[in-house]
């Protein structure tokens, strides 16, 4: 009898956590969770960030900032994660920038991409969009390709900026075609399509989300789009592939990611809830909208797909000769 009050009395104080030395686990979130958005706000990171953040808050039933950390293509910010605690409230919303791209093409980065971060989920892809201004020549992407043939270097196209999907849109385009094209970096998309609309450069790849606007007001022609599969947004747009370029496929993608180290609990709970929320109606239309198309998937999926794209990107830096 005396043993068996004794268990009992030991069991019960385990489940409380208050004798005996024994700590129930905190629970988590226990205060205010921070998403780091590396980009300046108004663009597509930073709407997505914040309609998520809406969500988590009721959800995770714990306040959820967003914080502006624009700067170097996305690396400024993913650097301040990379660095922050692993203690599960600080996130980062990562881009192919941040985590593909100029990791492989910067010749120096102050954080791994690939080791110190902790992949949550991958939010959703975009396609990029190859646009022509309205008196240039190039009905087709065919036309665009002859030409670009006939004179080398001639045809310029404007970018977002150096290191971006965009930029590298193009690059990928020149080593697939052989067609010579000249890089026109601009300092964000805003100025690098109003160029495109004014007929002061000729062509340009951007994001469906930037581009959309602009091509349903018929200041720009699209001629297709990057991705394998068509845009969501652009449903009538022909794909590269579908336009005579065989194996182009460039996305654009967003994602989650936590320092790494974070409780492997915590990135797991975190999956499940962003998970959540981007299949409710309102949320799934919203990011549909923005051209973004999502794919459940796990922590582990999601960080075999960055390796892969390290692993692709890489191959078009060299191959291409692309410089930073």
């Amino acid at each position: 009898m005396i043993i068996r009050r004794t268990l009992l009395a030991l069991a019960a104080a385990a489940a409380a956590g208050t004798s005996l030395g024994v700590q129930a686990a905190p629970a988590w979130p226990e205060k205010p969770v921070r998403i780091v958005v590396p980009f300046a706000a108004g663009g597509t990171s930073d709407i997505l960030a914040r309609l998520l953040a809406d969500k988590l808050q009721v959800e995770l039933k714990q306040t959820v900032l967003v914080e502006n950390k624009a700067g170097a293509g996305g690396v400024i910010g993913a650097d301040s994660v990379a660095k922050s605690a692993p203690d599960g409230y600080t996130f980062l919303l990562g881009t192919i920038a941040s985590h593909a791209i100029n990791p492989v093409l910067q010749p120096k980065m102050p954080y791994d991409a690939a080791k110190d971060f902790a992949p949550v989920i991958l939010l959703g892809s975009i396609s990029n969009v190859l646009l022509v201004g309205t008196e240039a020549p190039y009905k087709t992407v065919k036309e665009l390709i002859a030409a670009a043939k006939a004179k080398p270097g001639d045809i310029a196209f404007a970018s977002s900026g150096q290191g971006s999907s965009q930029h590298m849109s193009g690059e990928t385009f020149k080593l697939l075609t052989g067609a010579e094209l000249t890089h026109v970096p601009y300092k964000g998309s805003a100025p690098a399509i109003q160029d495109v609309i004014g007929n002061q450069i000729p062509m340009s790849f951007e994001t469906v989300t930037v581009a959309l606007p602009f091509v349903q007001s018929g200041k720009v022609r699209a001629l297709a789009v990057t991705s394998a599969k068509r845009s969501i947004a652009m449903p009538d747009v022909p794909t590269l592939q579908e336009a005579g370029v065989p194996g182009f496929d460039v996305a654009s993608w967003q994602a989650f990611y936590a320092p790494a180290g974070t409780p492997p609990a915590i990135v797991k709970r975190m999956n499940a809830e962003v998970a959540k929320i981007i299949a409710m109606p309102d949320v799934k239309a919203r990011m549909e909208g923005l051209g973004l198309q999502y794919n459940p998937n796990t922590p582990e999926q999601f960080a075999a797909f960055g390796r892969s794209e390290l692993v692709k990107w890489a191959k078009i830096v060299k191959d291409g000769n692309v410089k930073p």
